[in-house]
């Protein structure tokens, strides 16, 4: 039996003998993409790939083909990368960060007209507090209409909750990321404390509606089933639900919502920390119209639509691995008017400053194999 030292000196002679192949083989895919743009050839020719990849399936045999065609297909997938840099030069997603990173102030502003769904005392004014010092705030009945404001450019920037530690997160935020176009430029985690609020003098058993925001809604579940005789009412927002009951006659409807909304609007607390876990928190994310990059941005976010065929999705997530860029987040959502396709939204932990990453974004964002590319901003998140 060979000694392990043996066998390591074995082994890095053959990835010696590897990586000489390697830079080789690179070499020549930029002689193929020159060929190729001789003869106006597409980068992609799956008849070749499957040839090769048939053909050495076959001559490594069934023990090991699943691993050569694991390395071939990895193979191809970067000799692509290369003949599409070659052929198409810098993308300029590239500049765009750039001139981000560069442009962007050093700290983050402390006045800032910014756009908030619902009213005073909803969770997302309370965020938008923390984010802000100063900021004058324009209130909206719903995402969609914080999103237009922003893209319209009516306010400097939104903040919207995205993602709620016990129920996951906002559908309605991350179909808004495909229907306008802003960047995300800060993100925030903020505890949520939902209480049961009521007019004055009314007692528990007197409710029969409770109305909130549905994630709201879903977040205290474990409360409103030991209390089957109250009736969950859906409402755009927590503190206009807190807002509107106060404004009405009702002693039989109690709202979820915030603390803050019972001094605001004059209502009692029925009921304390309804929410089913203590450590409930809400992720918000701050939008803007343009790419802003700030000093300490360490996330980033992108949305891609992939193609329908093997390893799609893997190869794209192999990408990040070989950089050791750790993927925090992984979203899916169905592509409206589609039949079964979807849309994906990472959240990678990683620098804008990292020409590395810089450049495996453009990369993604010229494969032709991604159908749809966005990238959604770098940002810090507190």
């Amino acid at each position: 039996m060979k000694e392990l030292k043996d066998i390591r000196k074995e082994i890095n002679e053959i990835d010696e003998k590897m990586r000489e192949l390697f830079v080789r083989r690179l070499a020549v895919s930029a002689e193929v993409a020159e060929a190729k743009r001789a003869k106006g050839a597409p980068v992609l020719n799956p008849e070749r790939e499957r040839e090769i990849l048939t053909r050495v399936a076959k001559e490594v045999g069934p023990e090991t083909e699943n691993e050569a065609r694991l390395f071939f297909t990895t193979l191809f997938s970067i000799s692509r990368g290369r003949q599409r840099s070659a052929l198409q030069g810098a993308h300029p997603l590239i500049s765009q960060i750039a001139e981000a990173v560069e442009k962007t102030p050093d700290q983050f502003p402390s006045l800032a007209t910014v756009a908030c769904p619902g009213t005073e005392g909803a969770y997302s004014q309370q965020a938008t507090s923390r984010l802000f010092s100063f900021p004058t705030i324009l209130y909206f009945r719903n995402f969609e209409n914080v999103c237009g404001a922003v893209e319209k450019g009516m306010c400097d920037y939104g903040v919207l909750p995205i993602e709620n530690s016990a129920v996951g997160s906002v559908p309605a935020i991350y179909d808004a990321m495909a229907q306008h176009k802003f960047k995300i430029v800060r993100a925030m985690r903020m505890r949520i404390r939902h209480v049961l609020l009521a007019k004055r003098g009314v007692k528990l058993s007197d409710v029969k509606d409770v109305t909130s925001h549905p994630h709201a809604i879903a977040q205290c579940s474990a409360f409103l089933l030991s209390h089957p005789e109250m009736r969950t009412v859906p409402a755009s927002n927590t503190a206009a639900a807190a807002a509107e009951l106060a404004s009405s006659n009702r002693r039989d409807e109690a709202v979820i919502a915030s603390r803050a909304c019972a001094e605001l609007y004059g209502l009692d607390v029925l009921a304390e920390d309804i929410s089913n876990v203590a450590s409930n928190y809400t992720r918000f994310i701050c939008i803007s119209k343009d790419l802003q990059i700030y000093p300490d941005a360490s996330k980033m976010s992108l949305m891609m639509s992939l193609a329908h065929h093997p390893g799609a999705l893997s190869g794209v997530l192999a990408k990040f691995a070989s950089l050791g860029v750790n993927l925090s987040k992984l979203e899916s959502r169905p592509v409206p008017g589609s039949d079964f396709e979807f849309r994906f939204i990472f959240d990678i932990e990683a620098s804008p400053r990292d020409p590395r990453v810089v450049k495996l974004l453009a990369g993604l964002a010229s494969d032709p194999e991604i159908e749809h590319f966005t990238f959604l901003g770098a940002y810090d998140e507190k």
